[in-house]
């Protein structure tokens, strides 16, 4: 054995020295964990394809979200499921709208505890399951939304949100956002831009958990980015930046890996990415059915996506894993 690879194995000999020199830490502080708020129910709902997470009450969420700080955990990011659906997505933006409500709420309650980020798209909200308006031939008018994203940012803005978290993929939304925040005294608000979103396979559970189906059987393939694309990635990143972005993300993440490699490469403000639903219940589902440790498994792939370059992971197994695994 030579003495590279005697060095090699030496610094691997115990679990004390592996922690000593491992190059890659995960951590509480790592964690956003994504939530739900349905309007009009009283009890939380289930999510059948998103096994341990629900569709929580105004009541429930809040009991969550003190879960959430008593764990240590720093920030969650919240989507909004209202009673009723329009083809503008007018309860993105209501003042008394689902999401608004939970905001304040929690604001109110928790002050600066923990991060309040609000998802900013209106999919949730249309009638139709687009992210944008839409055409008679059901094509999404990219500039003809822009304006609804920045009055829903404000609304958030008004109802306590620390951070805004714009998903659509419309080009320049970034920048209606900021002018919007901006024109309403909202200057010191952060803007978290999903900046690579991919139109992946990934995202079924997370249409189940928020009521969404797109019409017509179509999809958002004009707007999110191919699959098959690494570089692209980049540039959107790069508009997002000059448009008056804080922070980026890509979603989804494990199966992005080289992307969020890249991204970190290239820029040096905050780098998120979302550890998505399809993600999140195949471990589950490996899980439950034995095949796999359900704990070490999501150890391990998260502290993938930290490796790759993230400095925060969006996932379903926030609380879970702070409080099992990280304690």
């Amino acid at each position: 054995m030579t003495f590279p690879q005697r060095r090699l194995r030496r610094l691997r000999g115990s679990d004390a020295i592996r922690r000593l020199v491992g190059e890659t830490s995960l951590s509480i502080n790592d964690l956003v964990a994504p939530l739900f708020v349905r309007e009009a129910i009283t009890d939380p709902i289930p999510i059948q394809s998103l096994p341990g997470v629900v569709q929580n009450s105004q009541d429930s969420l809040e009991a969550e979200v003190q879960r959430l700080v008593d764990l240590g955990i720093p920030a969650l990011i919240l989507f909004g499921i209202p009673a009723k659906k329009d083809a503008e997505g007018s309860e993105a933006w209501n003042p008394d709208g689902v999401v608004q409500v939970a905001l304040s709420r929690l604001r109110d309650r928790f002050g600066d505890q923990i991060l309040l980020m609000a998802d900013l798209c209106v999919d949730e909200y249309t009638s139709h399951g687009h992210c944008g308006i839409i055409d008679s031939n059901g094509v999404v008018q990219n500039d003809a939304t822009l304006e609804l994203y920045a009055r829903a940012a404000i609304a958030q803005a008004v109802a306590g949100a620390h951070i805004t978290a714009p998903s659509g993929m419309m080009d320049g939304q970034v920048s209606a956002i900021r002018s919007g925040l901006d024109g309403a005294g909202h200057t010191d608000l952060p803007i978290l831009a999903y900046s690579a979103k991919y139109a992946s396979a990934m995202y079924g559970p997370f249409r189940d958990a928020v009521d969404v189906t797109i019409a017509d059987g179509g999809n958002r393939q004009g707007y999110q980015q191919d699959p098959r694309n690494r570089r692209e990635a980049l540039e959107e990143v790069r508009l997002d930046l000059a448009e008056g972005a804080d922070m980026v993300m890509v979603k989804p993440a494990l199966t992005y890996l080289d992307v969020i490699s890249d991204v970190r490469a290239e820029v040096n403000v905050p780098l998120g990415a979302y550890h998505v639903s399809g993600e999140y219940a195949m471990l589950k589902a490996a899980a439950a059915n034995g095949w796999i440790d359900g704990d070490a498994a999501a150890i391990e792939v998260l502290t993938s996506i930290k490796r790759a370059g993230a400095d925060f992971i969006l996932t379903y197994l926030a609380a879970e894993v702070a409080e099992r695994v990280l304690a």
